[in-house]
């Protein structure tokens, strides 16, 4: 393994920020790091919140590479989509700021 450092662009750096801005988005990143992965409904179980406003973090959070999903079938034959956190490492720091800054999109 080569201890290569992945360079984030500005726009996925704002994109992993922005989806991290939430306090539901980071008690599913916790609970899917510490407990491993987990499909929807048990999640929403375990988080105390909708099924359909879990969907919505899940989907940023996805967008914004920081979750995975894969759909599998259950023994019953459910359909059942399953969310793990990726492998990623976010540390921030005025460098990689400025670094990032420099290959933001134009603003809207």
């Amino acid at each position: 393994m080569t201890s290569e450092t992945h360079v984030l662009s500005g726009d996925d750096l704002l994109a992993q920020l922005a989806a991290l801005d939430n306090p539901h988005r980071l008690r599913i990143v916790a609970a899917l790091a510490s407990g491993g992965r987990n499909y929807v409904s048990q999640l929403a179980r375990d988080l105390g919140i909708s099924r359909p406003l879990l969907h919505l973090h899940l989907q940023k959070l996805e967008a914004a590479g920081l979750v995975s999903s894969q759909l599998e079938l259950s023994q019953d034959g459910k359909a059942l989509n399953y969310f793990a956190v990726t492998d990623f490492k976010l540390e921030l720091s005025p460098a990689l700021i400025a670094t990032a800054a420099q290959t933001l999109s134009t603003p809207e």
